[in-house]
């Protein structure tokens, strides 16, 4: 199964014929089956949000839901985190996971990692720590360091070891240049899903960390051109991966709806549990 979503839910004014308001879940998930979202990144949600969230939605609706920075190391060479901090944040948020996981709502963790987490030995092991804490829930892995993928043979030993641990490695399309960023590197290490994130190809502003950088990094439309071309990776991997999930992220424009149901269009993408829309209720 092929499923397309966005990040949030409430930025996205295509969905809703242009209007000027925030979206609602409800709303949104009567176009689209699948959200990622950041908010846990910032601070672990509270129940009743996540429950909230499963009420909002029809039974089939999945989410991705961020790690949080104390689990992805975020800041932390500023101000290191002793191991039972970790560890703790670790135990709540495998709890607070545990309702939408046990409904099959949770698609996967995303662990997006800072750029300065390169490839060491420590980080490696990182890596083993952090499948021992998660136990059986989903992981998936979004490296911001080149270093991850410097050679071809250094890759295929990375994908290699992702896939002994059971991780997803996402499958990311962003600017790279040999100092930042990574290269699309299509990949399937957990037969059961495969992740694709669509960052934009805004190069300039993704480098440029100006004072707008948060607003720009992002802002890009993907062309028709664009578009095709992604529609054939994706049904590339569709073909060793028996779900795959794509992620827009190209929104400081507001893009990111329109090219996902343009790519819907494209791959003919049906899905059967999406909530009413308010039209169906006349």
């Amino acid at each position: 199964m092929i499923t397309i979503g966005l990040t949030t839910w409430t930025e996205h004014p295509a969905l809703i014929g242009g209007e000027d308001r925030p979206v609602k879940l409800t709303e949104y998930a009567g176009h689209l089956p699948l959200v990622e979202l950041d908010t846990p990144f910032y601070g672990l949600p509270r129940e009743t949000t996540l429950a909230n969230w499963q009420a909002s939605v029809p039974a089939g609706f999945q989410f991705i839901l961020k790690a949080n920075q104390v689990m992805t190391t975020h800041g932390q060479r500023e101000h290191p985190v002793d191991f039972e901090e970790r560890a703790a944040t670790f135990a709540r948020y495998k709890t607070l996971m545990q309702p939408l996981w046990r409904a099959h709502q949770l698609r996967t963790v995303l662990f997006q990692f800072p750029p300065y987490f390169n490839r060491t030995t420590a980080n490696i092991q990182y890596l083993r720590e952090m499948r021992t804490w998660m136990g059986d829930l989903p992981i998936a892995v979004e490296f911001r360091s080149p270093s991850w993928f410097a050679t071809p043979g250094m890759t295929q030993d990375v994908l290699a070891y992702l896939q002994s641990l059971r991780m997803t490695n996402v499958t990311t399309d962003e600017p790279h240049n040999l100092n930042d960023g990574i290269p699309l590197v299509e990949t399937v290490t957990t037969p059961e899903l495969a992740v694709i994130r669509l960052h934009g190809r805004n190069a300039q502003g993704w480098f440029n960390q100006g004072a707008n950088w948060r607003k720009t990094r992002t802002l890009y439309k993907y062309s028709e051109e664009e578009l095709q071309t992604l529609a054939a990776l994706v049904r590339r991997v569709a073909a060793h991966a028996q779900d795959v999930c794509v992620i827009f992220n190209n929104n400081s424009g507001r893009d990111a709806a329109p090219n996902a149901l343009r790519l819907q269009q494209i791959l003919d993408l049906h899905w059967t549990n999406l909530a009413p829309q308010q039209l169906d209720l006349f």
